[in-house]
């Protein structure tokens, strides 16, 4: 299982943007689909508090957005 946990949809240009950046690290990672995984949703909700995306579950860090710093910070 990886570090790393995305919660995105298909249609938001941010967690695109999200995942490239973590691929060009070389970061294993899983994609959760928010819009069709209802269990990973609620899961989101649950540790950001919010609906919206990109979210992001970095070894127990959790960040909102793309936040370039903060997930470096993250994954050190």
């Amino acid at each position: 299982m990886a570090d790393v946990k995305v919660f995105s949809t298909p249609t938001c240009p941010w967690c695109t943007k999200v995942k490239e950046f973590l691929k060009e690290k070389g970061v294993d990672f899983e994609d959760f689909d928010v819009s069709q995984d209802e269990k990973a949703r609620n899961e989101m909700l649950e540790k950001s508090g919010q609906m919206g995306v990109p979210v992001l579950d970095v070894k127990g860090t959790i960040i909102v957005g793309f936040d370039q710093k903060a997930i470096e910070k993250a994954l050190e």
